[in-house]
């Protein structure tokens, strides 16, 4: 206990200078060295000391050179200096530039395209990071793979073993020739298991090599290098870095036979079981919403999110701060279903054929090249490929999956089984795994009930998930968000009985977790950030009037 609370002193939050009650330190004054939170530093500090220099309180220590963005040399003009960037051509330009070549194009300050291009390095560096949990997620199960293959021969050998001294020298040479098998299919395993590591190691190196090469980019201050080699390390950073995927392994069990010469024992090649998962999830954050229930979640690479509540016909960008939620916009939009492009723009689903895009830039809310007419569309989902994967809907029960490219061509439409039976009610939410198959929480509104459908790479179907009979023997399965862990694996939010159903890549129940024993009740959506942590959003209490619907930043370990 005492060193617990030596734990507490030492980690004691530090209030904001100014206001004196705020514990979320975000800026320092490196004028006046004064330490404030966001509200106090707009309203307070920044207007009685408009020529102090601010900085986030991250980026203190760091090198605070102003950027000289005035005396860059033309690349073709020698003579002249860049005066701006033009985004046509995606290079800098002087005014000789302008006058030959660029007179029409959009042109933009060289400060404001050097932003852009930060933060587009920074969206890829989030990028590059998740790459790197996924790649460490998938060493990890090789190297759970290599203990379960130890540990069962271990076991099989010492059957072996047992089984010999019964049998004594009439089999000793048949043993012998069973135990060369063994042996042999553990060393081919064994280095199986090697190479994959060692592949996987590789890959993870490329990316965090990568992950620095673009750091040592952004840190520099040298704008004329900057400019000339950002298009080539933007270019590098775009290229995937190949993840081995992991097939399922086979391993040998001993089957003692008779004791007779003819037939003594055999091994048999047997599926080496996964390693059981050791689940734990825990509350970062709460905060409380102004909506009646957080239907859709969207993270962005800057830590702001899209939340949608159809209910209230209302969409919102929101980003956390400390423990409240800043409201950066409102669209008075009926969302069913949305996904972050790569662009960073907003695809979403409106109650039309063709879905609408809100840029990221300009915020306007345009027509995409979407269209699943005559359905409506309902779930939106983005693979890591770009493609779109769209369910769709019509009032009188028909329900379907569409894949669509880039241009809106309509690449895979599943509709049907090879029964020619109907494979969906509602698909309500929508996501996939790295191998392709699609796993589709389809909702069956009538009943307030639901399922998991997955479909292979062909629009066959795998498997049909209904819920577990533990967990539902009291109330009917309702799948109402779903999402892709870094392992591969699924986790489906079951808002009947606040459980977070746990699936393999099949679509079948590896464990769960009850989300009332972290007091989150309802949980409703769910979407992972960039960086790896979980949002839950949930719906108001069922009783409740209240537009006060809860959303959680949880972590989430062993999934």
């Amino acid at each position: 206990m005492a060193f617990s609370k030596s734990v507490i002193r030492s980690q004691m939050p530090i209030n904001c200078n100014l206001c004196e009650t705020e514990k979320n330190i975000k800026w320092k004054c490196l004028t006046c060295g004064v330490l404030m939170c966001s509200t106090c530093k707009d309203k307070i500090h920044l207007r009685i000391a408009k020529d102090h220099k601010v900085v986030d309180i991250k980026n203190v220590g760091l090198p605070v050179e102003e950027l000289d963005f005035t005396n860059i040399k033309c690349k073709d003009h020698s003579e002249q200096s860049s005066c701006l960037f033009c985004t046509n051509c995606d290079k800098l330009v002087c005014p000789t530039c302008i006058a030959k070549v660029h007179k029409k194009h959009d042109l933009t300050e060289i400060s404001d395209a050097y932003n852009l291009k930060i933060e587009r390095l920074k969206n890829r560096q989030s990028k590059l990071k998740k790459e790197t949990n996924e790649i460490i997620a998938t060493k990890d199960q090789l190297n759970e793979f290599q203990k379960a293959e130890n540990s069962n021969y271990a076991k099989v050998s010492t059957e072996i073993l047992n089984h010999e001294r019964d049998l004594k020298k009439a089999i000793e040479k048949h043993i012998a020739k069973l135990r060369n098998e063994l042996d042999q299919n553990h060393k081919a395993c064994t280095k199986a298991n090697e190479e994959s590591i060692n592949a996987i190691s590789k890959s993870e190196g490329q990316i965090e090599e990568k992950y620095r090469d673009v750091q040592d980019f952004i840190d520099t201050i040298n704008i004329s290098k900057f400019f000339q080699g950002v298009n080539k390390i933007e270019k590098s950073t775009e290229l995937s870095v190949p993840k081995p995927e992991i097939s399922r392994r086979k391993t040998l069990q001993f089957h003692p036979g008779e004791i007779t010469q003819s037939n003594i024992g055999v091994l048999q090649s047997v599926n080496i079981p996964l390693p059981e998962l050791k689940v734990s999830l825990s509350v970062v954050n709460q905060y409380q919403t102004n909506l009646s229930m957080v239907a859709h979640l969207s993270p962005c690479p800057d830590d702001s999110l899209w939340v949608a509540c159809p209910i209230d016909e209302v969409l919102q960008k929101i980003k956390p701060e400390g423990t409240d939620l800043k409201t950066i916009s409102t669209f008075n939009i009926k969302v069913y279903g949305m996904a972050i492009l790569a662009s960073d723009d907003l695809l979403m689903s409106t109650g039309k054929s063709r879905l609408q895009m809100i840029s990221s830039t300009s915020g306007k809310v345009t027509d995409s090249v979407y269209d699943i007419s005559p359905l409506l569309p309902t779930a939106v989902h983005i693979t890591s490929g770009g493609q779109v994967i769209v369910g769709g809907y019509k009032e009188e029960g028909r329900g379907a999956v569409f894949v669509i490219n880039k241009k809106g061509d309509h690449e895979a439409v599943y509709e049907h089984d090879k029964h020619n039976q109907p494979i969906f009610d509602y698909p309500y939410k929508i996501t996939t795994i790295s191998n392709g198959n699609i796993h589709v929480a389809d909702y069956c509104p009538g009943e307030y009930s639901g399922k998991v459908v997955v479909l292979g790479k062909g629009g066959d179907v795998i498997n049909i998930y209904k819920g577990d009979t533990e967990i539902n023997n009291k109330k009917p399965f309702r799948p109402e968000g779903i999402v892709t862990t870094p392992r591969d694996n699924v986790i489906v939010t079951d808002m009947n009985t606040d459980t977070l159903h746990i699936l393999n890549n099949s679509g079948h129940l590896i464990t769960y977790i009850k989300t009332t024993d972290n007091g989150i009740e309802r949980p409703c959506s769910l979407a992972f950030t960039p960086t790896g942590q979980l949002y839950i959003g949930c719906t108001a209490p069922e009783d409740s009037a209240a537009k006060d619907a809860k959303l959680y930043k949880v972590n989430i370990s062993g999934c």
